[in-house]
């Protein structure tokens, strides 16, 4: 046991146990698993674990590649963010402009990178008689109905399961000429909502 693991110093402040047991219940792995895994004995994680030794670098490494995971991506991965992960319907705020609804995904996370958006057309719905323009990059997949959509000087009908995927800096618009709801759920990054 000594070739892999050194025993811990008792005042050592490593946090190298509770990080190693976060991240394999993340990756979903038991135990047992992840030892399989690394080429390792269970007693091995489970000692690394609780803190009663600690792995040279060749051996953390050796675990991490079980999972599979880098050194600079385990000591850098913010286990103690606290922000909402699930949200219900009623959670997400309307950001649409009548007669546009739209649905913001995770409006309480003040870092987001990006805007997801569920987006409902009703017939006539339209974006706005003059082309968009913005930074960054966008896309979206038609869940029900039609939906018009113009980039630049391409434009198509798009249907259930159809996407686009563009440049937002390229001018844009989105309509629905359909006779009934357009469901769009869409990305645009980064945020800008």
């Amino acid at each position: 046991m000594e070739s892999v693991v050194q025993a811990q110093d008792a005042n050592s402040s490593d946090d190298v146990g509770p990080r190693l047991k976060a991240v394999r219940l993340m990756h979903g792995l038991s135990q047992r698993e992840l030892a399989r895994r690394a080429g390792v004995t269970n007693a091995t994680i489970s000692l690394i674990e609780q803190g009663r030794v600690s792995p040279s670098v060749g051996s953390l490494k050796k675990v991490l590649d079980g999972i599979p995971l880098s050194l600079s991506a385990f000591f850098s991965l913010q286990l103690d963010d606290d922000t909402q992960v699930f949200f219900r319907a009623d959670e997400m705020p309307d950001v649409g402009v009548e007669p546009i609804r739209r649905r913001l995904l995770g409006a309480v996370n003040d870092r987001r990178e990006m805007s997801i958006i569920y987006t409902v057309y009703p017939p006539g719905g339209d974006s706005g008689a003059e082309l968009l323009t913005r930074g960054g990059e966008q896309g979206g997949i038609i869940v029900a109905g039609k939906l018009e959509v113009t980039v630049g000087g391409e434009v198509a009908l798009l249907g259930p399961g159809d996407g686009y995927y563009f440049s937002s800096d390229r001018p844009h618009r989105f309509r629905n000429v359909g006779d009934c709801d357009c469901v769009l759920v869409s990305a645009i990054s980064p945020s800008t909502i």
